[in-house]
């Protein structure tokens, strides 16, 4: 039987307010799930709060989080069948004041699982962005992989990051590891290309949409991602 694909891709200005009877996504054994949620409004948080693998299953969910927005995003993943396999990853732009929690709980219950998180941002003026991140990996979950990233440019000596990833390991044959950044643009970066004809601005910018690209690589819906790409783009050049 060919496995079933869902897709959703949340490019409206105002997602729907979440609700209590679609916090909770099972994708079940053998389907994969596709999830690419822009948030464009402080006033909306995402539609799932738990996400749930069956064996052999795959998910892979992508948020956005765009200038102006403030925003609390939980999301806490069960992986409870075999071979399955998630990707949690996003993008965060804060130019302003914003406020921007993340927590991202991958919970591996059982063997021969994978899952990535990777979370990419640029903070500037007043705002404040914290990341939780953590991998717990039970004793049952042996030949796990997992990878945890976040990695964020602060433009602004005022701007602020806090990140805290973590593992829980009570397995001993997995492959897991987590890691975090927190740095800002490179001025020789800048200066060869201004060697080179670019202006400071556009070099500046080249260098944060070249930051954030690898959340992008591994996107399923090359149309969607095309036109995130363009969406991040132009908010970048505005910042």
């Amino acid at each position: 039987m060919t496995p079933s694909i869902e897709r959703e891709a949340v490019m409206e200005n105002v997602l729907q307010p979440v609700r209590e009877n679609v916090r909770t996504v099972t994708v079940a054994q053998g389907e994969t799930l596709e999830r690419v949620f822009m948030l464009r409004d402080s006033s909306c948080g995402l539609p799932m709060e738990h996400l749930v693998l069956e064996a052999g299953s795959r998910a892979d969910v992508t948020v956005v989080v765009m200038p102006g927005v403030s925003c609390d995003i939980r999301l806490a993943v069960d992986i409870a069948g075999e071979n399955a396999c998630c990707s949690v990853k996003g993008i965060y732009l804060c130019p302003d004041n914003e406020k921007v929690h993340i927590a991202v709980d991958m919970n591996h219950l059982v063997p021969h699982c994978s899952s990535r998180q990777l979370f990419k941002g640029i903070a500037g003026g007043s705002s404040s962005v914290d990341f939780y991140g953590k991998i717990i990996v039970a004793a049952l979950a042996q030949k796990t992989e997992a990878y945890q990233e976040n990695h964020s440019l602060l433009l602004s000596d005022k701007s602020c990051v806090n990140t805290r990833p973590q593992l829980e390991i009570y397995a001993d044959d997995v492959k897991c590891s987590h890691g975090a950044t927190i740095g800002r643009l490179n001025g020789e970066e800048q200066f060869y290309m201004r060697s080179r004809g670019i202006t400071l601005r556009e070099a500046r910018v080249l260098q944060m949409i070249s930051f954030l690209s690898p959340v992008f690589h591994d996107m399923p819906e090359s149309a969607v991602r095309e036109e995130i790409e363009e969406a991040v783009e132009k908010a970048v050049r505005q910042m």
